[in-house]
């Protein structure tokens, strides 16, 4: 059976590394279910945050289960035109979302007003992530554009 996939945005990373409480984090969940991916722009976000070796090591280690998507020089007509018609989003928010189209991946994330008008993104809110739940199902019901 072939597992399904899923891209996990910056803010989920970053709450799994400063989790705390009995909730199970959305990353932990999505990685027991889904085959996860995240952008280099999400990377390169986390190594930006991370302000010491321990803090580089813990995202290096979060990052290591996950597949790395980037971008190549062919792909550059297609951004331009996004980055046009999303004057408003900030370039980060373009850069993941446009991999996410062109993967055909929908994003894991809590931070949907940053990807609010993307045509063509899908988004799956954290709260969806349950430990009860099929990766079918929290693509069905956690699915919110």
């Amino acid at each position: 059976m072939n597992r399904l996939k899923l891209a996990i945005n910056t803010d989920i990373v970053v709450e799994y590394l400063l989790h705390h409480g009995p909730r199970v984090p959305a990353l932990r969940v999505a990685m027991m279910k889904f085959f996860c991916y995240t952008t280099v722009f999400n990377a390169i976000e986390l190594f930006a945050l991370a302000p010491g070796d321990r803090e580089r090591a813990a995202v290096t280690s979060a990052m290591g289960a996950m597949k790395i998507l980037g971008l190549n020089a062919k792909q550059s007509p297609r951004y331009g035109a996004w980055f046009a018609g999303h004057p408003r989003l900030k370039p980060v928010s373009v850069l993941v979302a446009g991999l996410c189209v062109e993967s055909k991946l929908p994003l894991l994330t809590n931070d949907v007003k940053s990807f609010r008008g993307f045509r063509g993104l899908r988004i799956i809110k954290a709260s969806a992530m349950r430990d009860d739940a099929s990766a079918e199902s929290i693509l069905a019901t956690g699915l919110i554009s």
